[in-house]
């Protein structure tokens, strides 16, 4: 499993190498003598030469678009080769829209693109693979991998950090994988290493660790793929510091052969192994809360799109690309997901590389798209995904976890909840996890209609603590840690109802 590159390490990169241009320049007039033996007389000149350059202009675009040039040669990972399988088709199918929109493919064979897509693939596959052959030619016969059940950074992009890679992708289980590698040829940043972005030279070690950090993922160990007298003194000594620092375990990758494997251990592992009282029955309405989060996100998609398409397009403006924000969350069950939204933060270099303050990250626009919660639109796909709902405890980053999160685990979070309209940004972590607590107990279709509208309400005043709300949470927690609570309570049941009481029941607290 990799984790792709953080957001400021992900701009597009126009980047092609020299064997697919030439392949792209030859192939559409090798295809066009295929099918005819001198398809430069002058009756067919003008439209072989049309087809020729507009063959070439797309494939070039698509490439570009696909970055099927970002990978270290000698090192592609079978996703860059499907990738370079959709740029060789995607171009072709360019190149017959425009020209047949233009001449109707006068004066060119039918059966041209068909073969110039062969030729085309043909020639690019086989470049990588023989630039693959090359390298294992020149490799050195070295054994040696640990298997780490942890997120790990390399340093030193080697043929050993190789197989290292190679062995946790055929061994390891999910979460055991390698996030970013660190080389010192300046010349290889921003290309891929086996699948995985090379994201800077060692010096960027710690912004790097940060930049995870910010997306949700920690970095558990930083392994130096390098022999110790392939690198600097002076950059060993900064990564041992900065691992020192963080308390990260830093390992010299060619001691680890025959090492036993190290467990990674985080703080939420530790915290879903805690004994926890949450084991009542959570409310009947979950068993078919899914049915209306998928009614209602799929009837707001489109009616969302315009709104979604102009709060990209002001992102691009304000920060250019990329326009989407990734963060891995903590959904239900524990299990881990890609959390999605509008970027509006700039990055946190400038292009000098020196680094912004964070005051001056958030421009105008962006606050204007965070007040309004523009941001939050993509997050519909997280819904119909499955692993989002509505309405719901908002899911939070591991590191951000409550220490007895076992609870708001239960369910699925959602992209508004009940903390989030009766207080939001006001509220501390406490409050929120008690307001959370809360909504779980006595969740209902009534109460999520309540908060959808209560998150619009907010929108245009902005957040309000409630404290009749906090009053509720918290008597609720306190009955359920067998304090005394002053709350009227009905015999049959243990949670306050949103119905009207009938005989012989006594009256319930209303809605805060």
């Amino acid at each position: 499993m990799s984790l792709r590159a953080p957001t400021s390490y992900a701009k597009l990169a126009f980047r092609l190498s020299p064997a697919d241009v030439a392949i792209a320049v030859l192939s559409p007039p090798l295809a066009l003598y295929l099918r005819h033996a001198d398809p430069w007389s002058s009756a067919l000149a003008t439209p072989a030469l049309f087809y020729w350059l507009v063959s070439l202009a797309s494939s070039l675009i698509a490439f570009v678009a696909f970055g099927v040039s970002r990978a270290v040669p000698g090192y592609v990972s079978l996703h860059e080769l499907g990738d370079l399988a959709k740029a060789v088709v995607t171009g072709e199918v360019i190149a017959c829209a425009v020209v047949f929109s233009i001449t109707r493919l006068d004066g060119v064979p039918r059966s041209t693109p068909f073969i110039h897509v062969l030729f085309l693939g043909a020639g690019v596959f086989t470049a990588r693979f023989v630039a693959d052959l090359v390298k294992k030619n020149h490799k050195l016969a070295r054994r040696g991998a640990a298997l780490a059940r942890s997120h790990v950074i390399l340093v030193g992009a080697t043929d050993l950090a190789s197989i290292y890679m190679t062995f946790l992708e055929a061994c390891a289980s999910p979460g055991q994988s390698v996030i970013a590698l660190l080389d010192e040829d300046p010349g290889w940043t921003g290309r891929s290493f086996n699948g995985v972005r090379v994201c800077g030279t060692p010096a960027d070690l710690e912004p790097l660790i940060e930049e995870f950090e910010v997306h949700g993922v920690r970095t558990d160990r930083v392994i130096l793929g390098l022999e110790e007298n392939e690198i600097a003194p002076q950059a060993l000594f900064s990564l041992g510091r900065v691992c020192a620092r963080r308390a990260i375990e830093f390992v010299h990758l060619p001691r680890l052969f025959g090492a036993a494997a190290v467990c990674g251990s985080g703080a939420l592992a530790e915290a879903r192994g805690q004994s926890e009282e949450t084991d009542f029955p959570l409310p009947r309405y979950f068993a078919f809360k899914r049915a209306f989060d998928l009614f209602v996100a799929a009837l707001a998609a489109p009616l969302l799109l315009p709104l979604l398409v102009l709060a990209g397009a002001l992102a691009f403006v304000d920060v250019g690309s990329p326009i989407l924000f990734w963060q891995q969350r903590v959904g239900k069950d524990g299990r881990s997901f890609s959390l999605h939204k509008i970027r509006t933060l700039r990055p946190i270099f400038d292009w000098r590389g020196e680094r912004i303050p964070e005051e001056r990250r958030l421009s105008p626009l962006g606050r204007f798209l965070r007040r309004a919660r523009l941001d939050e639109l993509p997050q519909l796909w997280n819904v119909l995904a499955g692993e989002m709902s509505l309405v719901g405890p908002r899911p939070l980053l591991e590191r951000d976890q409550p220490p007895r999160p076992k609870l708001r685990l239960r369910v699925r979070p959602g992209i508004t909840g009940w903390a989030q309209v009766r207080g939001g940004i006001l509220l501390s972590p406490r409050e929120k996890e008690e307001l959370d607590a809360w909504y779980i107990g006595n969740a209902s279709l009534a109460l999520d209609l309540r908060i959808l509208a209560l998150t619009c309400h907010s929108l245009l005043r902005g957040d309000r603590r409630s404290p009749q709300a906090l009053l509720l949470a918290s008597a609720q927690k306190g009955a359920a840690s067998g304090k005394k609570s002053a709350l009227p309570r009905k015999k049959e049941a243990s949670r306050p109802s949103f119905r009207g009481a009938g005989a012989g029941e006594k009256a319930r607290p209303s809605l805060p």
